[in-house]
């Protein structure tokens, strides 16, 4: 039961001792009494307390911060602690501010801030959500992952957007790639075959239609696999919005909130496209990044040099190393195409095309191709090189290369080899006793002539003696104590003649080591190598009567 309504005091004291201002205030004044009587209210009191009145008492009007405030100035004691006074009344936030009259009356100003403060929340969460925009982007383009990719977006909706979130990727024949988080459990990712008409909107959201308003879902028809193994509580809003792909859907998300939770207003939801629109962008970017490095690795395989091993008797050994470090192809090649058996000619090539990186290499592919094509006349080099020179003048590159051929075959323990020169470095031959020697081949170059013109010459190989097929890289690898010399033949002679007798795979292995080394960080051309050797015999002994190939045994 409220307190009888006091009869009005001094209404024309007030006016005298407070002057008129208050009146025309355009905010909300009230003068109350000590005693907390409504002494006079403007217009703009009056229309925010329709039902106050003169003589009534301010705590049966006005909510507790108020009047609590103003008791304590009867006190007096301070109305707040520190700041304004903020409270509200009705829907209205307020800012009361004192201050004292005559006669122990307190005039009240009442300073509406709800327009101010809805314009700070709306500027603090568009910050807010700048920021979790500009997080997601960070975290998003630090991985081409697909699969990481897709655990980034699903985590980050959960944490920013809803309670749990559901990535749905495009079909992988009749299954949906799936990945799921909600707030406090790790994300899971399967593929499962799932009905995605069961989702309201999803399979729309999937062909990259505009996703269908959460006001128009209930929950309710969601089916069992949408949830989150672990999200126990019942869904009380959704959202389901497509992945915006380049020019084709990168999938949809589907945003869970539990029932104990408001449901998403219509600024969470451009929010949420927002957020799917970069997602989207990132997760296509993956996979296109991961589809072209599977094509690219395809590609490479054909144009890596092979691995070089033990062939009918005969031991080879290669190496390769790209004008640039980053790179693993480039204008330089070798290729080993053995005989059909023991009484067959191995062809071993070794070449380099002009430039360097992805077009060189690319040119450097068809050589090899062709080369490969003509392997049934291999036994003539110069009618194989009269083809290829052709094939190249026909085709739309502008480029030419320099190349050897080998033809090697064992006989009686020796490797005999037919040598032939289109432009490139004659091949060198280490003794077993440490003597270079220059194989006098020659000829022209392929690819930028009508004809070619080769001289094929026949060397033997002793066991423990090796031919090195070499490109210009080598000898023009720039670098010593100034770093502006080259490598040079004759350095690359006497090292191959420290060479001698050491096994093939060791041949290579020291070449590159020198080359290197001599280099130190400076600038190379492509560098590739080829070492041929004839093994050596092995060393025979009797134990227990039986002959032992000690070398093996080793």
């Amino acid at each position: 039961m409220s307190a009888p309504r006091r009869p009005t005091a001094r209404p024309h004291d007030a006016d005298l001792h407070l002057g008129a201002t208050w009146i025309e205030a355009p905010c909300p004044v009230l003068v109350v009494d000590r005693h907390g009587g409504l002494v006079r209210l403007n217009e703009a009191a009056r229309q925010l307390l329709p039902d106050a009145a003169t003589g009534d008492w301010l705590h049966e009007r006005v909510p507790p911060w108020l009047s609590e405030a103003h008791e304590r100035i009867g006190d007096g004691l301070p109305a707040a602690s520190a700041g304004p006074l903020t409270g509200r009344i009705g829907e209205r936030l307020l800012e009361a501010y004192p201050t004292l009259g005559d006669g122990g009356d307190v005039v009240w100003w009442l300073v509406d801030q709800t327009d101010r403060r809805l314009a700070e929340t709306a500027l603090s969460d568009a910050q807010a959500r700048s920021g979790i925009l500009a997080e997601v982007s960070n975290s998003l383009l630090s991985t081409l992952n697909v699969q990481r990719c897709m655990e980034v977006i699903t985590s980050m909706a959960a944490e920013h957007l809803a309670e749990a979130a559901v990535l749905v990727a495009p079909p992988q024949g009749r299954r949906h790639p799936l990945t799921f988080a909600h707030q406090g459990a790790p994300v899971t990712q399967s593929v499962r075959q799932v009905d995605i008409a069961a989702v309201p909107g999803l399979a729309e959201a999937l062909q990259g239609f505009p996703p269908v308003p959460a006001r128009w879902m209930d929950p309710a028809d969601l089916p069992d696999w949408v949830a989150p193994e672990g999200f126990t509580s019942p869904i009380g809003s959704v959202i389901v919005t497509p992945l915006p792909g380049h020019g084709v859907p990168a999938g949809a998300l589907i945003l869970l909130r539990s029932g104990t939770k408001r449901a998403f207003t219509d600024g969470e939801e451009v929010f949420a496209r927002l957020f799917a629109a970069r997602a989207g962008a990132a997760l296509s970017a993956a996979r296109l990044y991961t589809e072209q490095a599977a094509i690219t690795s395809t590609l490479m395989r054909e144009l890596l040099p092979p691995e070089l091993r033990h062939v009918h008797g005969v031991e080879y050994a290669g190496g390769y190393r790209a004008a640039r470090d980053h790179e693993r192809v480039g204008g330089d090649f070798y290729d080993v195409h053995p005989g059909a058996d023991a009484s067959q000619e191995t062809l071993v090539v070794l070449g380099d095309v002009a430039g360097k990186g992805l077009e060189a290499a690319v040119l450097t592919g068809k050589i090899r191709n062709t080369l490969h094509a003509l392997l049934p006349l291999a036994d003539d080099h110069e009618r194989v090189l009269s083809l290829l020179n052709g094939a190249l003048l026909s085709s739309h590159h502008t480029r030419f290369a320099t190349l050897v051929m080998a033809s090697v075959r064992r006989r009686a323990g020796r490797a005999h080899l037919r040598l032939t020169s289109a432009g490139h470095l004659p091949p060198l031959v280490v003794r077993i006793d440490g003597t270079v020697e220059e194989v006098t081949t020659r000829g022209t170059l392929v690819g930028a002539l009508p004809a070619v013109e080769a001289r094929t010459v026949e060397t033997v190989l002793a066991p423990g003696e090796t031919c090195l097929l070499y490109t210009d890289g080598i000898v023009e690898a720039r670098g010593g104590p100034l770093g502006d010399e080259f490598l040079g033949e004759h350095r690359l002679r006497r090292a191959l003649a420290e060479c001698a007798g050491m096994p093939v795979e060791a041949v290579v292995e020291r070449l590159q080591m020198v080359a290197a080394h001599w280099l130190g960080d400076g600038r190379h051309d492509d560098m590739a190598l080829v070492a041929i050797s004839a093994p050596k015999a092995p060393v025979l002994t009797v134990v227990d009567g039986y002959g032992r190939d000690r070398r093996r045994n080793r």
